[in-house]
């Protein structure tokens, strides 16, 4: 049991900000306000510091692209280009260098995913970023990834010379695959109610989550006329249950995103415009979009940008007009709502995970820096001892 005294506690509820301590118990939040805690409890006086939930990014390939040696990254299966049938799960490496990076920061859960090389590329995990093995890290499967665009015409029609190589065979591959499943769903539900064998196929039971049990479709797409495409398709097959990752082009549709409900997870905007769909990119978008009535979440898409640094992508969001009282959600609430795991993470509501992050000074700050981590109500960084210098830690 441990209990931080004096913080500036940032819960990430309607409670808001308070002054106070935080209790931990059972690897869970146990209380936040005034807390009277057994005299056997830890005791760490924050001293004032702010106290924070642990951040979450929606968007990442974090455990999935090894750090420092991304030839060997499991995040494509560039065999085809409908994958349903693979998992994140299968190819997380709890010992990617990139999530230690990532809790010492105070980025405590990460939904970890393949890449953007295939139309459909597999299930995606919301993870922790500590623990031993992927089994005990993962928080739940939290959707399908689907890519539009540029990255699946390179990846296939391009380099492989097969479909896709246009936007409207990019479209094509998508509504094809759903179809698909939609006649696998057919086919099964008839075969059991005639008691009649049933060859059953993982990727097509893996879409079929999507069109019959609301599992989430999660959709990489930059410009507009992409978005709205996926708007169109999500529309075609009664798909409610949509994200939109990147969403680069999001503020120039704000208006349909709210309309439909549908929240956007931006960035990595610190980038240049390296391909034509990116030629828009601003840090602008988060704000734009809050202002509109969309829920936004910011990500790294780690390792694009090091998964270290959402707190940077957050401050570099609102200097460009993103609320400062909405910084937080953003990385936090926001993104568990969105990826259904706000029940353990994304807010210091009791009951919830006890993933806490402490910080010298407003956690968006580029000057501030975490002082103390817990995942899972686990003192798994603290800056007095843990900080190593890396003139000692790389000395030749």
């Amino acid at each position: 049991m441990v209990v931080l005294r004096n913080g500036t506690v940032h819960t990430a509820t309607d409670r808001g900000t308070i002054d106070g301590d935080v209790l931990i118990e059972d690897g869970e939040i146990a209380a936040v306000g005034d807390v009277d805690a057994p005299e056997d409890a830890e005791e760490i006086d924050v001293d004032g510091a702010h106290v924070t939930p642990g951040l979450v990014d929606a968007h990442s390939h974090a455990g999935m692209a090894e750090w420092g040696e991304p030839e060997d990254g499991d995040f494509n299966e560039g065999t085809d280009a409908v994958t349903p049938h693979v998992n994140a799960l299968d190819g997380f490496h709890p010992r990617d260098e990139e999530l230690k990076h990532a809790f010492q920061n105070g980025v405590t859960s990460v939904s970890s995913r393949m890449g953007s090389g295939n139309v459909i590329g597999g299930i995606i995990c919301s993870m922790k970023t500590y623990g031993l093995t992927a089994d005990e890290m993962l928080i739940r499967e939290d959707g399908m990834k689907a890519a539009m665009g540029e990255n699946p015409k390179r990846f296939h029609g391009e380099e492989e010379g097969r479909q896709p190589s246009t936007r409207p065979g990019v479209a094509a591959t998508l509504r094809e695959a759903l179809m698909e499943a939609e006649d696998y769903v057919d086919r099964r539900e008839h075969a059991r109610n005639e008691g009649e064998p049933f060859d059953r196929d993982l990727g097509m039971e893996n879409l079929a989550r999507v069109l019959t049990e609301g599992f989430p479709l999660r959709v990489h797409a930059h410009r507009s006329d992409d978005i709205m495409t996926v708007f169109r398709i999500a529309e075609e097959f009664g798909i409610e249950n949509l994200s939109i990752e990147h969403a680069t082009e999001g503020h120039v549709i704000a208006d349909e995103f709210e309309k439909r409900d549908v929240p956007a997870i931006v960035g990595p905007s610190i980038s240049s415009a390296s391909k034509y769909e990116l030629r828009n990119i601003t840090f602008e978008t988060p704000g734009i979009l809050h202002e509109e009535g969309v829920k936004v979440a910011i990500q790294t898409d780690a390792p694009i940008l090091p998964q270290q640094h959402l707190d940077v992508c957050v401050g570099l969001a609102v200097g460009e007009g993103f609320p400062e009282d909405e910084a937080l959600e953003a990385v936090t609430r926001y993104p568990a709502e969105i990826l259904g795991i706000d029940h353990r993470v994304g807010t210091l509501e009791p009951g919830t995970d006890a993933d806490v992050a402490v910080w010298d000074g407003p956690f968006y700050e580029t000057g501030t820096k975490t002082q103390h981590v817990f995942v899972d109500g686990e003192h798994v960084f603290d800056r007095a001892v843990d900080a190593v210098d890396p003139r000692e830690e790389y000395a030749w």
